[in-house]
């Protein structure tokens, strides 16, 4: 099929936008750049809403000369959001991941346009949504237009992300390198923090982790382990070693048994390409991936979360620095639960003790106003420091004070055990 022939310019395909319309935008490594810069080239529109998660490479639509024409909801919000989201230029909705979807395809947010990239269609005209499908199945399969940036180098991935081409109102044709996302260095906190998790972690056990420096530090001490599975809602670069070389191999998962199951990736090309075309690793929107039904069903699954601080009851901010919006509620809770839920399972909170180069501790008496509490003390676990790993789950307030007192840093614990005594009644030891 000369698909190619249908192709027409940024600016034509973003013509059938009208003011007053709903978008989505497709996220992380899919972000449509060009179309968002096509799309910022309208003057003429107005009251525009987008509904996206966390975007790479740029957010165009959000500089201040488009406030008032166009108005970003970040359902999680990355790096080019957070100063409009703070200055009041665009609005943040805290949301499980999971719900995420269910907005779109039940009409509570009716989508008039999904903007995507998508991967070239193959001979039977089929494209698919490459290495994000999260909530962009759901927006593609409820907006009424889909207009497409179609990349030569957007991986073919495999599971629930077929787009036929003709679903796709107007598309623009391009051959760019994907945006890559950060990778963090991995410094000696983190390579701790690193050696804590990984003595939790068993043969077998199922994981989810997320991007960054600890998950990385985790993922790199992982090679002696056996038949490890992965059903998570994200991977990045630090798992293909573990995928390449044989130590994840899925043969215990209950769900998706024998794959890798995600609903997107971002990291570098290495992952792009590992993912590309390849049946073992499968792509689902984020209502099945982050499914606490679900995952429940695996065994042993060790859900690695990050927070920004935590609080001497158990509460954990992990979207808010006080009421600055950071990220987002993401899929936390819906993967903490999920853990606490699994025979065998570890739901974990790793974080830094300090931050801000250690004059700041991660663990509070209180958290900051504003903070937002994404999982609370009712559902946390396993809380790792660079100082150690420990239990929260069954301990009284008291106990648990004490015990997260054990993991801060020990320039901050005179301070947090007399704010502890003072909260609980009783006399400092």
């Amino acid at each position: 099929m000369n698909w190619s022939s249908r192709a027409s310019s940024a600016d034509d395909v973003v013509s059938r936008i009208a003011s007053g319309m709903k978008l989505f935008v497709h996220a992380a490594a899919a972000t449509p750049l060009p179309l968002l810069e096509a799309l910022c080239r309208r003057t003429a529109l107005e009251a525009v809403t987008l509904y996206h998660l966390h975007l790479e490479g740029g957010a165009p639509f959000a500089a201040e000369e488009h406030a008032g024409r166009f108005r970003s909801v970040s359902l999680f919000t990355g790096p080019a959001l957070r100063k409009p989201v703070e200055e009041g230029r665009a609005d943040f909705m805290p949301i499980f991941l999971s719900d995420i979807p269910k907005l779109f395809t039940s009409g509570q947010i009716p989508l008039d346009v999904a903007i995507v990239q998508l991967s070239p269609p193959d001979k039977h005209g089929l494209c698919t949504l490459g290495t994000s499908c999260d909530a962009a199945r759901a927006a593609v399969d409820s907006a009424k237009i889909v207009i497409a940036e179609i990349n030569s180098r957007m991986p073919r991935t495999h599971g629930h992300t077929v787009v036929p081409i003709e679903r796709v109102s107007a598309f623009i044709e391009t051959d760019r390198p994907l945006p890559h996302g950060h990778v963090a260095e991995i410094g000696e906190v983190e390579s701790q923090i690193g050696e804590q998790i990984a003595a939790l972690i068993e043969d077998g056990s199922t994981l989810q982790m997320g991007i960054g420096a600890i998950p990385d530090a985790v993922l790199a001490r992982l090679g002696d382990k056996v038949d490890l599975g992965v059903h998570t809602e994200m991977f990045s670069d630090g798992l293909v070693p573990l995928l390449e070389g044989g130590v994840v191999t899925n043969r215990f998962k209950k769900i998706h048994c024998g794959r890798t199951t995600t609903s997107f990736v971002n990291g570098t090309k290495r992952v792009f390409d590992y993912v590309d075309d390849n049946p073992r690793v499968e792509f689902h929107p984020c209502d099945r991936t982050n499914d606490t039904a679900l995952i429940r069903e695996n065994p042993k699954v060790v859900a690695i979360n990050s927070a920004l601080e935590i609080d001497l009851s158990g509460q954990v901010c992990a979207d808010s620095i006080g009421f600055r919006i950071y990220s987002g509620i993401g899929g936390q809770m819906d993967f903490i639960r999920g853990a606490a839920l699994s025979h065998g399972g570890k739901p974990i909170i790793a974080l830094p003790s300090t931050a801000a180069s250690g004059k700041l501790s991660r663990i509070v008496p209180s958290l900051k106003p504003g903070a937002g509490v994404v999982t609370t003390r009712g559902h946390v676990h396993w809380v790792v420091t660079e100082y150690g790993a420990q239990n929260l789950h069954g301990m009284t307030l008291r106990e648990r004070g004490e015990a997260l007192i054990a993991l801060a840093h020990p320039s901050f614990r005179p301070e947090l055990r007399r704010e502890l005594a003072a909260a609980r009644h009783f006399p400092v030891g």
